[in-house]
C-alpha cells in the first residue's frame, strides 16, 4: 500500500473503524441520495491528509458511512474531476483508499451527456462497457503490484451478475433503464 494511502486511512479511522463493503461516488445531482442512508459517521475529504477536494458545484466534499439492508457501505458527496486540474493519480486516489477501508464492490455514478436516438436527459443509464478517449492513461507510472498488474485485463470490468440484478430490479420497479457504453472524455 502506498505510504500516503496508509495515512489518509489512519484519518479515517480515527473518526471509525467501520468497515464498508461497497462504494457509490454519487455523482453531479445524487449527493442527496445519503440523506436518506442510516449514517454511521461521515468524513470530510479537508480532514484527510492530502485527500483531493473537489471544485465543482454541488460537490459536498466528503465520505458518509452508512448501512443499507445490512450491507457497510461507504457514499462519496463529490469527487473531483481531471479537468479540475487534477492530476491522475490525485483523481483514483479515492478508490485506492476506498479499497485499502475494505470496498470490495465499485458503484460509480455520473451526469453524462447520451449519443443515442431516444437517450434525453436525466434518464438513467446502466454502462455495460467503456471507451477511453483520455488524454492521460490512468495506468501511467511506476505499478504497485501490490494493487494489481501493470495492465489488468478489461474484458469483464462491468460486473454481468450485478448488471442483471439492477437491470431486474429496474423492471420490478417499473424504471426505463437505458444501457450503453460509456465513452470517456476528459470533462
Amino acid at each position: 500500500m502506498k505510504a500516503y494511502i496508509e495515512e489518509q486511512l489512519q484519518a479515517v479511522r480515527k473518526v471509525t473503524d467501520f468497515v464498508p463493503r461497497v462504494a457509490l461516488t454519487l455523482g453531479s445531482g445524487l449527493g442527496g441520495f445519503a440523506k436518506d442512508l442510516d449514517v454511521v459517521a461521515t468524513v470530510p475529504y479537508k480532514d484527510i491528509p492530502g485527500f483531493p477536494v473537489s471544485t465543482a458545484p454541488g460537490h459536498v466534499g466528503q465520505f458518509v458511512f452508512a448501512k443499507v439492508n445490512d450491507v457497510p457501505i461507504v457514499c462519496m458527496q463529490g469527487r473531483v474531476h481531471f479537468y479540475e486540474g487534477y492530476m491522475m493519480e490525485q483523481v483514483v486516489n479515492p478508490v485506492r483508499l476506498m479499497a485499502a477501508m475494505g470496498v470490495e464492490t465499485l458503484f460509480l455514478t455520473n451526469a453524462a451527456g447520451g449519443a443515442k436516438d431516444g437517450y434525453h436527459a436525466g434518464d438513467l443509464a446502466l454502462v455495460t462497457d467503456h471507451i477511453s478517449l483520455f488524454i492521460q492513461n490512468p495506468l501511467l507510472g511506476p505499478n504497485d503490484d501490490s494493487e494489481g498488474v501493470r495492465f489488468p485485463d478489461m474484458t469483464h470490468v462491468y460486473d454481468e451478475g450485478l448488471q442483471k440484478i439492477i437491470k431486474e430490479a429496474a423492471t420490478e420497479n417499473d424504471i426505463d433503464l437505458k444501457t450503453g457504453v460509456y465513452v470517456q472524455l476528459t470533462g
